[in-house]
């Protein structure tokens, strides 16, 4: 096993209950596992934009999710990514949320939109995170897949430049309670369920 993560993530990775993840779910993470095991077995780098709308939310949750499910694994060369149609900033509450569920968010600059380093332990690279294009200069230009996590830029962006593949994943949007008293839960529910569906697709990845 890799440098641990922080206590408190590592205590809630074995939590997850594959066992809720439909036969349909399971179907649309399948080309996102075949694509890192090739990936893998090539050894090479494993480059995964998730991709939404305003880069505010579920993208930004998956793709914290993402590498610390491929360092829990043990999953090489894993770099993950976010990007959207267009930029706006991370909603607060997802701080907030991932916060709760034992990452350590330092915010790197101000204003507008803001940029953050989202630890995941102590002696691994902080997952740096902001609202951007998912073609901005920050992310991979080419050797990637574009994970879909929302409908609407799904529908949107049906051609993603330079990446390998375009994968739909979409998750419902956890902004359609903001400002109610369902806010919290709702935003620590779609986290958790992205979680379980990226730790059942990087517990499937073989390694040489």
């Amino acid at each position: 096993m890799n440098t641990p993560l922080f206590q408190k993530i590592s205590d809630l990775i074995p939590t997850r209950d594959l066992q809720t993840l439909s036969c349909d779910r399971k179907d649309l993470l399948q080309p996102l596992m075949d694509y890192i095991q090739q990936k893998v077995n090539q050894r090479e780098a494993v480059r995964l934009n998730f991709i939404c709308t305003h880069n505010s939310r579920r993208s930004i949750l998956a793709q914290v999710w993402a590498q610390v499910m491929a360092t829990h694994f043990d999953i090489p060369h894993v770099v993950t990514y976010s990007g959207g149609s267009q930029a706006t900033a991370m909603f607060p509450v997802v701080g907030d949320t991932l916060t709760g569920q034992g990452f350590e968010i330092t915010p790197l600059s101000k204003g507008e939109n803001p940029i953050y380093a989202i630890a995941i332990g102590k002696n691994h690279l902080p997952v740096i995170a902001f609202s951007k294009t998912y073609d901005h200069p920050f992310n991979p230009r080419s050797d990637f897949a574009a994970i879909m996590t929302c409908d609407q830029a799904d529908e949107n962006c049906p051609f993603i430049p330079g990446a390998d593949l375009r994968i739909p994943i979409t998750y419902a949007d956890p902004k359609a309670f903001d400002g109610t008293p369902q806010q919290a839960r709702k935003y620590e529910e779609r986290s958790l369920q992205i979680a379980t569906e990226l730790h059942y697709v990087f517990s499937k990845i073989n390694t040489p």
